[in-house]
């Protein structure tokens, strides 16, 4: 059975009585190239387990179930429940679990994988990456990679370097869990409904043991968002927005003593320096509380 090919997916949809759900970002895969390549490289061969996130009607799922010891697959749709089921028929290494990604307790369902390595293949609705991604990140479960099709310009973001016009909030915060790269981009016309932008492949590499090491990682990640909330002012007058509990006078102290200029924007600091200085205000906040 061909799911990337195009009359296929319409007698499927047909049969089932499925129409394209907005609300959910369904845009199904119509290459089969791009989907072979994202289930050879999301995981560089280290996991036994992959996470799949929005199967659809299971044409990744079917490729990732080829190359991998098990999939488990979360589907938030239900209607698309009985699709899987006929689609993956001859999967035995499948499991389709119908929740919300958003809400499902990954721990839970992961725990028996954990042994022979766990990584994330996901093709992501454009308007819910940050949050599944945050969620994946900040679980604390040891996946290998996390491998994601995305906006291409939130791609952009995610790879960025410190100090260029890309680099935000997740940029800083995805470096402090693992190394981004991109891997290609996937224009819109390989999707049906085609999307109004392109797509890019993003894989991450998750740390084993993180090489930077906040004293409070809460601060840590304060002193990250306060950064870019308001990226046009200064770093100054960005923390002060962020930390009301101490002066802008001992922030621009702090951001001084770690060799910055007082006048410097967030988004020039790379993470390394986001954590010395997260751990200066971290200091100052217990001396004020002394």
């Amino acid at each position: 059975m061909n799911l990337c090919d195009i009359k296929t997916i319409k007698q499927i949809m047909a049969v089932y009585g499925l129409k394209f759900r907005k609300e959910f970002g369904q845009n199904f895969l119509t290459n089969r190239m791009v989907v072979e390549d994202i289930a050879d490289s999301c995981c560089d061969g280290r996991s036994g387990t992959v996470l799949e996130i929005g199967p659809g009607i299971g044409t990744l799922t079917a490729e990732l179930a080829a190359r991998y010891e098990n999939v488990i697959a979360l589907e938030i749709d239900k209607s698309l429940i009985p699709v899987l089921a006929y689609t993956l028929e001859d999967f035995k290494n499948v499991r389709v679990i119908n929740e919300d990604a958003m809400k499902a307790d990954l721990r839970e369902i992961l725990s028996p994988y954990f042994e022979g390595g766990i990584s994330v293949c996901a093709n992501l609705p454009y308007y819910i990456t940050t949050p599944i991604l945050m969620k994946l990140l900040e679980s604390g479960l040891p996946f290998d990679y996390i491998t994601i099709m995305i906006q291409s310009e939130v791609a952009d973001r995610l790879c960025a370097k410190a100090g260029s016009r890309d680099c935000g909030a997740i940029t800083t915060v995805l470096s402090y869990y693992g190394t981004a790269e991109k891997l290609f981009t996937v224009s819109a016309g390989n999707f049906m409904p085609p999307p109004k932008v392109n797509s890019s492949v993003v894989r991450i590499k998750l740390y084993k043991d993180k090489p930077y090491k906040p004293k409070n990682e809460d601060i840590f990640f304060r002193t990250v968002k306060a950064a870019f909330e308001q990226r046009r002012k200064t770093l100054p007058n960005a923390l002060a927005s962020g930390f009301s509990e101490l002066s802008k006078e001992t922030l621009t102290s702090l951001i001084v003593e770690c060799g910055l200029s007082a006048d410097i924007r967030g988004e020039k600091l790379d993470t390394e320096t986001f954590v010395a200085l997260s751990d200066k205000i971290t200091k100052a906040i217990a001396a004020n509380h002394a």
